[in-house]
């Protein structure tokens, strides 16, 4: 059994393999000076463009490229995986959990953004939520295709958001599929949508479990991952970016949860998370894991002082 395909573009290019994260990053926050006079009609809200715009501008930053990216005989490296699993919790198993395989195919996606012909800009993307479905477990030593392409580019109140698919293949199919929905904020290619952004009501529950996370741990999960995004490394690269200090992977909070509700599912599942505030480094998170009677658990993480939300999500049987 594998995962029912969805809509793919209709162009696929074929990677001889899978992305630098430090080069695309590089190429993020050190933009060709060509980019930055278009970039600069792109952030301006509607109302302020100038009436006499050319429809070839408008046009081309106001939809995604009809392209996919893909990289063939992508493997785990037993090693790399071993650190992953001591870090975030899991047990010492040749499986790779479905955040390490997140991991394993982001740098593709990331190759989708950083594209010349993409629509909004890589430095600066806030991840909103992300959505897992596992149809089995890989292993190390296997090896699989990452395919990953851009959709759904939509208005949002504060910018444009846009789901990153990807998807991890064996010889039968897709086997694990992965949805990133990122805000461009402040870069309106198509107005200001309904969404307002609020942040919802939340009462802590009853807390199962406490994380102290320390001032480094966004550099030790850059070590993993390879995603050394400078949000993450220290207060001093924060604050380049609006944070008063270095806050933490959302992707090490969502994988970290479903580490500690590992018992909880089974084979095929779905893992889903929202990210609301930012975990500000160091910090001590409360977390509170849910098992559901029909198999899977809900979680949830917020500041163990103020009470602020920081992430919420869903993990259930496919």
């Amino acid at each position: 059994m594998t995962l029912p395909p969805i809509d793919r573009p209709g162009t696929v290019r074929e990677l001889d393999r899978v992305p630098s994260l430090m080069a695309l990053y590089a190429k993020a926050l050190t933009p060709d000076p060509a980019d930055v006079a278009r970039l600069g009609a792109r952030i301006l809200p509607d109302a302020l463009r100038p009436k006499q715009r050319t429809a070839t501008i408008d046009d081309r930053h106001r939809s995604l490229p009809d392209v996919a990216l893909k990289v063939r005989g992508v493997t785990a490296n037993p090693q790399g995986l071993r650190e992953y699993q001591n870090l975030l919790g899991f047990p010492r198993t040749e499986d790779l959990p479905a955040g390490y395989v997140h991991v394993l195919a982001f740098p593709v996606a990331m190759a989708v953004m950083a594209a010349p012909d993409f629509p909004l800009p890589l430095a600066g993307m806030v991840h909103l939520e992300n959505r897992v479905d596992v149809d089995r477990t890989l292993t190390v030593g296997e090896t699989f295709t990452v395919t990953a392409w851009a959709s759904n580019l939509s208005g949002h109140l504060k910018g444009t958001r846009v789901d990153l698919i990807v998807e991890v293949s064996d010889p039968e199919g897709v086997v694990w599929r992965g949805v990133s929905t990122y805000l461009a904020k402040g870069t309106y290619t198509h107005g200001r949508g309904n969404d307002t952004g609020a942040a919802r009501e939340f009462t802590p529950p009853l807390p199962t479990g406490s994380w102290s996370l320390g001032a480094g741990i966004g550099r030790e999960y850059a070590a993993v991952s390879g995603d050394r995004n400078p949000i993450h490394l220290s207060a001093l690269t924060a604050k380049a970016f609006g944070f008063p200090r270095a806050i933490a992977h959302g992707m090490y909070t969502a994988a970290r949860a479903l580490a500690d509700a590992r018992p909880l599912h089974g084979e095929r599942y779905s893992w889903t998370v929202e990210f609301a505030k930012p975990v500000l480094l160091p910090e001590k998170v409360a977390v509170a894991i849910t098992p559901h009677n029909a198999g899977g658990a809900s979680y949830v993480g917020w500041n163990s002082k103020t009470g602020k939300l920081h992430f919420s999500g869903e993990i259930s049987p496919l």
